[in-house]
């Protein structure tokens, strides 16, 4: 066992201080938590469209009937609180009593507030804490603590956590059971970069967290309160001295990427052969999500679709202005697109490699696509049940009007559909594929040797000794 290390009281339990962090959309389940809080941990149920079965154990797949968003946006509630509810149950089961299963939810996922509500009703006693972030979750404590449940806010600065503090949480303190310092740069998934703050300049996590312990203090939070590390999390070695320093009180590690790469990880199998050829550099920091926020993921043919995209993009006038004064000739009907003379170049060229079709941004520009790119991006954007509070690829809110009031993004994809299908076996070049940025050690970590697969008890004991 790595000297210093030692068991935390949580929820009225003896836990080691090792918390598998809550990945996403079906990238957590039963299997994973249950068997991580078997292990002695704090396993993590996804509560982000887990799957449900059929009475013969197969997974129910995801198809949303009705005709308008809202009424799929309904939908896609019941199958999220029916989903998490059923994983909730069956890693209890497989925990055997044994460290604690929390759930982890999305803020800004749509209808976050009803799901947690639907699956905390329906889980009472079996789920010891609910982890948040995406977004600014104020009403998370006071959700949480009507169920005699604890909180465990994700934030990525001091701040951050000073405004939740202030404004909701010191109401409910004796609920608050951690603080999850994800780091905005190393972390996978959907990352919480302020627009103060460098994408390309990754930050010592060191300073920041003792500015939250900090910030923790001023509210009276004792330091037995932990506050727990996610994001480039690899070896304990590495953070032998944030372990029992004074400067930082209690502190806990979060594993998000490493549980990916085990036996009872739903992940498919083309999925975690790809971790395993990951060098350095093969997962970027982007803002091509729906959600606005950054996020991180694996550069594959998707992202650099996406990236590609994006860089044939020019900038229209409605009307000859300035350096606008060139009438756009291909991609378009109508006559109310003036670019510069270099755009209306570069306009032509891509549109004789094939990309045929000017999409409209909301930023007055115009990106080109081929024509089957234009009729998947149309057809996703209107099949939208509204996965998320707001989104920029299909101008959905989870409003009385439901939209954002701007125009659908083209630059932008659908997130539900690529992660859904990534989850449950579709190409993975062709989805998002999340992962932390340190996920190029499986190749180069010997406990990965010769293909070896770990099961979860294998990796948590593995963990325990510091490697």
């Amino acid at each position: 066992m790595f000297k210093g290390l030692s068991p935390i009281n949580y929820g009225g339990r003896e836990v080691w201080p090792l918390i598998e962090g809550g990945k996403g959309v079906a990238a957590t389940n039963h299997m994973s938590s249950g068997a991580w809080a078997a292990a002695g941990g704090i396993g993590t149920v996804s509560a982000v469209n887990a799957d449900s079965y059929d009475p013969e154990g197969k997974i129910i797949p995801q198809v949303y009937r009705a005709l308008t968003r809202r009424e799929r946006h309904d939908e896609l509630v019941q199958y999220a609180i029916d989903g998490a509810v059923e994983q909730v149950r069956r890693a209890f089961d497989i925990s055997n009593g044994k460290g604690a299963i929390n759930i982890n939810v999305l803020w800004e996922m749509g209808g976050a507030q009803r799901v947690l509500h639907g699956v905390l009703e329906r889980t009472r006693g079996l789920v010891a804490g609910v982890t948040c972030g995406a977004g600014m979750p104020y009403k998370l404590s006071e959700i949480a603590a009507s169920y005699g449940v604890h909180y465990l806010p994700i934030v990525s600065s001091g701040r951050a956590f000073r405004a939740l503090w202030k404004r909701a949480y010191s109401k409910a303190a004796e609920w608050l059971a951690g603080v999850v310092y994800e780091d905005p740069w190393r972390a996978g998934g959907h990352n919480g970069l302020s627009n103060a703050e460098d994408p390309l300049k990754p930050e010592d996590p060191y300073p920041r967290v003792k500015a939250l312990r900090e910030t923790m203090r001023e509210g009276g939070l004792p330091d037995s309160v932990p506050i727990i590390m996610a994001g480039g999390v690899w070896h304990l070695r590495d953070w032998n001295e944030w372990i029992n320093n004074p400067e930082l009180g209690q502190i806990a590690f979060q594993f998000g990427t490493r549980p990916l790469l085990t036996q009872e990880s739903p992940i498919p199998q083309a999925w975690k052969d790809e971790l395993t050829r990951l060098d350095e550099g093969d997962i970027l920091l982007h803002r091509f999500s729906p959600t606005g926020f950054y996020s991180s993921a694996v550069r594959n043919p998707f992202l650099r679709n996406l990236e590609a995209r994006s860089e044939r993009q020019i900038a229209f006038s409605g009307e000859a202005a300035g350096d606008h004064q060139y009438q756009l000739d291909v991609g378009v009907k109508g006559k109310n697109f003036w670019v510069t003379k270099g755009d209306l170049m570069r306009a032509r060229e891509w549109f004789g490699l094939g990309f045929t079709s000017a999409l409209k941004t909301p930023d007055n520009t115009l990106v080109f696509v081929t024509e089957e790119e234009k009729g998947i991006i149309r057809k996703d954007q209107a099949d939208c049940m509204g996965c998320l509070s707001q989104c920029l690829f299909s101008s959905w809110a989870d409003t009385e009007g439901n939209s954002t009031g701007r125009l659908a993004d083209p630059r932008s994809f659908c997130i539900q559909k690529t992660l859904q299908d990534i989850a449950h076996g579709g190409p993975i070049n062709d989805n998002l594929m999340f992962a932390g940025h340190a996920a190029y050690k499986f190749k180069q970590d010997p406990f990965y040797s010769n293909g070896f697969v770990p099961t979860v008890k294998q990796l948590v004991d593995r963990i325990l000794t510091g490697d």
